[in-house]
């Protein structure tokens, strides 16, 4: 077995001051303190599905709301994933998958083609998640994809349940993550791009 891919990532500003350790090739352990309870119940979700050991400690100005809070936790993730996976090679790069919870689908598809881009299609069926802003949801992942340089596709197929539109999409993006981070025994530990690397 490899070396296990670790990082941690410190990011002060002055909205916010946030802590970060990953492990690619975890078990899926998590130990989540971000202030903002429906975050870290999600955060949890990219954890056990994505088999990432995720540590996230976070303190913002949630005295003013939970923007800042949400959009740095996605950028500080989002740069130590991307040290994590290194050079990238050996890895599958690709990433995809379908998750269902009652009638709500998601799909999400991942690329670590070390171009950010992020397209969104997510119709949230009401605007609050109990305190929850289902906006920031999309502040979460355009944070992460500009510095984890990933292509990120997220289609909510279905859904009734803004709650339940929600978990799938973030449960179907830790499975993704995992599948497009995972190595290869194939690949030979070669770089997955024809350029020659990524």
């Amino acid at each position: 077995m490899s070396t296990p891919r670790r990082a941690e990532i410190t990011r002060n500003t002055n909205e916010t001051q946030i802590r970060v350790a990953v492990n690619l090739d975890g078990t899926g352990q998590q130990k989540l303190n971000t202030g903002v309870p429906f975050l870290d119940h999600m955060l949890d979700q990219i954890a056990r599905h994505g088999l990432i050991d995720l540590d996230v400690d976070a303190k913002g100005d949630l005295h003013i709301d939970a923007h800042h809070t949400v959009e740095d936790v996605g950028i500080t993730i989002g740069q130590a994933v991307a040290k994590a996976i290194g050079d990238k090679k050996g890895i599958r790069r690709y990433g995809h998958s379908y998750v269902p919870l009652d009638e709500a689908l998601s799909r999400v598809v991942v690329d670590f083609s070390g171009r950010p881009g992020l397209e969104f299609f997510v119709p949230f069926k009401r605007s609050m998640i109990g305190t929850f802003d289902v906006d920031l949801t999309h502040e979460f992942f355009q944070g992460f994809v500009n510095h984890a340089l990933v292509t990120l596709h997220i289609d909510n197929l279905r859904g009734e349940n803004a709650h339940h539109q929600c978990e799938t999409v973030f449960k179907a993006f830790g499975r993704a993550l995992r599948m497009a981070a995972e190595l290869d025994p194939r690949a030979g530990g070669t770089i997955p791009s024809t350029k020659g690397s990524l």
